[in-house]
């Protein structure tokens, strides 16, 4: 499989700098996985404020990075399903059971794995962890929907 950077990913879902929050996709299987990752710096711009004294990444900022894999995996799945997925925008509908087990703090090497946990039409399920390295600190499940622009 191709490897794909982030003028790739920019190709798939429409975040930019600074909210754009993956770096690179490392593998997928259409309809069923991603494992995606995000290269954690110090030179981030909520470190200024998260915590300037004991900086660590925003919780909320992993759930999301987890979900644009999530996005990316569903714009990929549409792709390969010869559908539109150039003009089918992907919007959170629930988030649950977010658990932060550990901090990540800059230097870190995220690993964002996502799974389709079910799929119909157009409502997708997804079970996500979030990795530095082998240990694993943060996990959701959350539903997307994929909506006509």
């Amino acid at each position: 499989m191709k490897k794909f950077n982030t003028q790739d990913i920019q190709k798939l879902i429409p975040h930019r700098y600074p909210f754009l929050l993956i770096d690179t996709i490392e593998d997928y299987e259409a309809g069923k996985s991603i494992i995606a990752t995000k290269s954690v710096s110090i030179n981030e711009w909520y470190f200024q404020g998260h915590f300037p004294e004991h900086p660590i990444m925003p919780g909320v900022l992993i759930v999301e990075a987890m979900a644009q894999a999530a996005g990316c995996l569903m714009k990929l799945t549409l792709k390969d399903e010869g559908k539109d997925a150039e003009n089918t925008p992907m919007y959170f509908m629930r988030i649950e059971n977010a658990t932060f087990k550990q901090p990540v703090h800059p230097g870190a090497q995220l690993k964002l794995v996502a799974e389709v946990a079910q799929r119909r039409s157009n409502v997708a399920k997804f079970e996500a962890k979030a990795y530095a390295g082998d240990t694993l600190c943060t996990e959701a499940k959350f539903m997307a929907m994929l909506a006509k622009a």
